[in-house]
């Protein structure tokens, strides 16, 4: 009997000693702008200059629970023809694809700004402009983008980054007092800009990642902020904090490996 469970072990260890070994994930590109490269964070690595590429990005985030090598071109300011330029990154061989862009072609750096002006300063003329903008020009820019990243990488799995409202409808900050109102239109046109590029990359077959029910309770001036207020320095007002950007790699993700 000892030599029969002898053998039946041995057999075992063999059968476990000759299944193969897990692949590793494909390779990983991260294209985009200042959502992507992980502005926020407040921690950004010294060689990526104007970019502000931070270790606490989602897309470094993802990558490391993926296992995948990472390529990150995104880079912090960019429009979409900045991201255009990126897509060098891309090839055949390509596994995982993330972008994020859009919200600066829109404008919504300015308009964020205009309405922090004090009054009688009002930014209605920028939100309405940004509105038109997204619904009138945005689709197709975002259609050529979206078309030429299937070109380049035409196996990969690619998702969206979308944007989150940022505000709760609350002033807490003397010095940037961007009234309810201006929130609230500010919020409106945050939601039209994520309906407009859920729809695109819809029709190109990508995932879209919604992040807006998330940072619900986490906007500016919630008590667990997932987004900066007016900040110091200034080029991480208005963007996701550490937390911020750990729940985009929890959502990235899960769209990346949705079966």
């Amino acid at each position: 009997m000892r030599a029969a469970l002898f053998a039946a072990l041995t057999a075992a260890l063999a059968l476990i000693g000759t299944q193969p070994a897990q692949a590793a994930a494909g390779p990983y590109v991260a294209l985009g702008d200042s959502y992507s490269s992980g502005v926020g964070a407040r921690n950004y690595y010294p060689d990526s200059g104007s970019c502000y590429r931070s270790p606490q990005s989602f897309p470094v985030l993802v990558a490391q629970q993926l296992g995948a090598p990472l390529t990150f071109p995104a880079c912090s300011s960019a429009d979409i023809a900045d991201v255009l330029n990126q897509l060098g990154s891309l090839n055949a061989s390509t596994a995982y694809v993330t972008v994020s862009a859009g919200g600066n072609d829109a404008g919504f750096a300015a308009m964020v700004t205009q309405c922090a002006l004090p009054w009688p300063a009002t930014c209605t003329s920028q939100v309405n402009n940004a509105n038109t903008f997204i619904r009138d020009t945005l689709p197709g820019r975002l259609d050529n983008l979206y078309r030429q990243i299937r070109t380049r990488a035409p196996g990969a799995r690619v998702a969206v980054a979308g944007y989150p409202r940022l505000f709760n409808g609350e002033e807490c900050n003397a010095l940037a007092r961007i009234s309810p109102a201006e929130q609230s239109a500010l919020n409106a046109s945050a939601d039209l800009l994520a309906t407009t590029i859920a729809g695109r990359a819809a029709a190109h077959g990508f995932a879209y990642v919604d992040v807006r029910s998330a940072f619900v309770g986490h906007a500016v001036c919630d008590d667990a902020e997932w987004i900066n207020g007016l900040s110091n320095p200034v080029v991480d007002s208005y963007h996701p904090n550490v937390a911020g950007h750990a729940s985009y790699a929890a959502q990235v993700r899960a769209r990346l490996t949705a079966g």
